[in-house]
């Protein structure tokens, strides 16, 4: 496995949401600061985002937050990070995430995440890139997404191996052993991004 020395995380903004995927952000931000393995996000301060990004820096870890202009304008932006990079949009947003990090985890979020989770995937299904990818699936809430998978290679859309462009794990832990079997990248890093 590749040293994993920064994870960019996807996950919600909502604070409105069951205090379950809550701890479960709390819990990755924590074990990434006691790793010392950076964490890479959208630069938020609000729901699971800010959850995350307050945990790892209170454990002594370094927070990598970028956020595009016009979601900074409406001050949600997380102002006391390791560092925090204002882009134009949302396309450099998440290229500049995806290049910084090496491994890519998804909590539970909404549309925006799930956004973040097709185009990570599509990019590994492309050999854009080959950094491992998990999802936590905490209380079930990824088992739509993944029975909408199902249904894909099920109709003909996707490839039965097209499942092992990701992981599936339940819990903070087991990100972690997931992420030390994960094969050794073959795409290089100079790989030019879409």
């Amino acid at each position: 496995m590749q040293n994993i020395g920064s994870l960019c995380v996807y996950c919600g903004s909502s604070s409105r949401v069951d205090e379950r995927y809550r701890d479960a952000a709390t819990t990755l931000g924590i074990a990434l600061g006691k790793r010392d393995i950076t964490l890479v996000y959208g630069g938020g301060r609000v729901g699971l985002m800010g959850l995350c990004a307050d945990a790892c820096l209170e454990a002594g870890g370094k927070v990598v937050g970028i956020i595009p202009e016009h979601i900074q304008n409406l001050e949600v932006e997380h102002t006391g990070l390791t560092e925090l990079h204002i882009v134009d949009s949302m396309h450099t947003r998440k290229k500049m995430m995806a290049e910084r990090s090496d491994g890519f985890v998804v909590l539970p979020g909404g549309l925006g995440t799930l956004d973040e989770t097709f185009e990570i995937v599509t990019w590994r299904q492309l050999a854009l890139h080959d950094k491992p990818i998990v999802i936590v699936n905490s209380a079930g809430y990824w088992t739509p997404l993944l029975d909408l998978i199902d249904h894909l290679i099920d109709r003909g859309f996707c490839r039965p191996e097209h499942r092992g462009l990701y992981r599936v794990v339940n819990t903070i832990d087991e990100i972690f052993e997931a992420l030390s079997q994960a094969p050794e990248p073959t795409v290089p890093p100079q790989t030019k991004w879409l």
